[in-house]
């Protein structure tokens, strides 16, 4: 297999969806055994005290047996969430005391970077 023949098969088809500080990539990858499976990848941009940039990437891996019930059950949380709350995006960056509350709080940063609650740590799930 030629090295032009390993790149088609990493890049089999791909969306971006760019959104503020935040890109999502959405990548059809092939196994092993040549079957297909989606990898969801968010990357979030994030600005050193130089003023350079990096980036913190966190990647899900969905397979084919999972597609049908993954669908149902993001189909089901989106919709539950704009039935609740409607599709206005409601932020406390809006609210006037958001500031003066976050001021207040106590956060704890491990190796210069803060972490939102329910984070979750890559696993390169091709290793298992």
């Amino acid at each position: 297999m030629s090295t032009n023949d390993m790149m088609e098969k990493e890049d089999i088809f791909s969306k971006v969806l760019r959104a503020g500080r935040r890109t999502y990539f959405f990548d059809v990858r092939s196994t092993k055994a040549d079957d297909y499976y989606l990898t969801i990848t968010e990357s979030k941009k994030f600005t050193n005290d130089d003023g350079s940039f990096h980036y913190k990437k966190h990647k899900i891996y969905i397979y084919k047996e999972d597609f049908s019930e993954f669908k149902d059950i993001l189909n089901e949380m989106t919709d539950y969430i704009i039935n609740e709350k409607g599709d206005e995006v409601i932020s406390e960056r809006h609210q006037r005391d958001f500031k003066k509350e976050y001021d207040s709080e106590s956060v704890e940063v491990e190796d210069d970077e803060i972490k939102p609650p329910g984070s979750f740590t890559d696993i390169d799930f091709d290793d298992i």
